[in-house]
């Protein structure tokens, strides 16, 4: 009982990032100004990397939560970046 409430939440969690995933594209895409794009692709990262965890927990294997952590740490570094380039124009002084 308690493996399909586990299994049935992380795939409901899955679908509910995947449309996430979707709505930030779409904004990416549609974005106004170059902070929304670059908001989303935070947004975009944060979701894929939710998803890997996820199927993290499905399928039990720990390479899952390894590939997470890059995700995190590369999405975290990009933002910096992007957000650094946006307000100064340049990312290494």
């Amino acid at each position: 009982m308690t493996a399909a409430i586990l299994l049935w939440s992380v795939m409901a969690a899955q679908a509910m990032l995947v449309a996430a995933m979707g709505c930030s594209a779409y904004r990416l895409m549609r974005g106004s100004r170059a902070q929304d794009r670059v908001l989303c692709l935070d947004a975009m990262y944060v979701s894929a990397m939710l998803l890997v965890l996820t199927i993290g927990i499905r399928t039990g294997s720990a390479i899952y939560f390894e590939a997470a952590l890059i995700i995190s740490v590369l999405g975290f570094v990009s933002s910096v970046a992007l957000a650094k380039f946006l307000m100064r124009g340049e990312v290494i002084e």
